[in-house]
């Protein structure tokens, strides 16, 4: 049975997602518009992003029409400041920020690794997410209310090798993710990490895995409707999410 409008939990509500137009950020997208929140859809790729909105608009759930399309670079500072400003002026408000975007890549021991991929691999996976925050985190602070998640990785938790930079990005974002939902408490905002295990989607492959015992982007993005339809007097700080049977 669908949804409407006046029962879904997410009703007025907007939710930004970064790296929407795939994988895990596309999975999240469906299910916050399912929900019934507006979504907007942000990536460097406007092909991708459409491709979710035709999915947001094919479902025919409550918020089937309300879903946006803008293109954004979170390395850019520039790019993201045009994202906050854009947002405030179309929607006044956001209550839901998801900091998805990231690339993996980058592998081989770190000694031997080449410092524009370390650049490119910090700077989306956790420069990134700095920029969104400084940029979009206002809003929620003048409407004293808002979740921002961030999208980690078990990599974060765990030692990595052959994969430093991206275990250094997954880890600070981490560390970030703890100190700034301290910062943001006392303006009724929950920050919250999610931190998954080998997740199957078209760009993560992993060699020798079995993809049907991988966690699926729908596990994740599961996860993420629990946390924003929390009771407002608690919210989940840290996730670990694990595949029931090691792929």
């Amino acid at each position: 049975m669908t949804k409407t409008a006046s029962n879904s939990p997410l009703t007025g509500q907007v939710a930004v997602i970064t790296g929407a137009g795939r994988g895990i950020g596309r999975a999240i997208a469906l299910t916050l518009a399912e929900l019934g929140a507006s979504t907007v859809l942000c990536g460097r790729s406007r092909e991708a992003l459409e491709q979710t909105s035709a999915a947001i608009q094919n479902s025919g759930g409550p918020s089937s029409e309300k879903s946006s399309v803008i293109e954004c670079d979170v390395t850019d500072l520039h790019s993201v400041e045009a994202l906050a400003e854009r947002i405030e002026r179309t929607f006044h408000r956001i209550d839901i920020l998801v900091n998805n975007a990231g690339i993996g890549g980058a592998g081989g021991p770190l000694h031997q690794l080449a410092p524009d991929n370390w650049d490119r691999v910090l700077n989306t996976n956790l420069r990134g997410v700095y920029y969104c925050i400084r940029s979009l985190a206002p809003l929620m602070i003048k409407a004293r209310s808002g979740h921002i998640l961030n999208i980690s990785s078990l990599a974060g938790k765990n030692a990595l090798p052959n994969g430093a930079a991206y275990a250094a990005s997954k880890w600070g974002l981490n560390g970030l993710t703890y100190s700034v939902a301290e910062e943001l408490r006392p303006h009724n905002i929950r920050v919250s990490v999610i931190c998954p295990g080998s997740t199957n989607t078209e760009f993560s492959p992993h060699e020798g895995m079995n993809a049907g015992k991988m966690l699926q982007a729908s596990d994740v993005a599961h996860v993420v409707a629990m946390i924003v339809t929390q009771a407002p007097q608690s919210f989940a700080s840290e996730i670990l999410l694990r595949p029931t049977q090691k792929p």
